[in-house]
């Protein structure tokens, strides 16, 4: 499956950017070669590997799982104090979207 220059542009437009010729030439060949890199996987036999959920290492589960453990909550005053600025209980951020 090779990515087209309107299948580009398409999700560029989702993101809300704007490509120039060259930009949007060279996002399709790094994603046609990404196609291909995962066409080679497929083609590897994983019939006797075990499906995982998760990928962690090898290691006692006390090593990467912690107990869920029910604490008190933060509040807003406490969370908006550093904030640069706050505004009826929120975070206040400039618009980034135009759109």
């Amino acid at each position: 499956m090779k990515i087209t220059e309107q299948q580009v542009r398409y999700v560029a437009d989702l993101a809300n950017l704007s490509l120039t010729e060259q930009e949007a030439f060279k996002f399709q060949a790094d994603l046609n070669d990404i196609l291909g890199h995962m066409e080679r996987l497929n083609e590897i036999d994983t019939s006797g590997v075990e499906p995982m959920a998760q990928v962690l290492y090898k290691s006692l589960e006390a090593e990467t799982w912690r107990d869920d453990v029910e604490r008190a909550v933060l509040g807003v005053e406490t969370a908006l104090a550093n904030a640069p600025q706050a505004g009826s209980g929120h975070f206040k951020v400039p618009k980034v979207i135009e759109r």
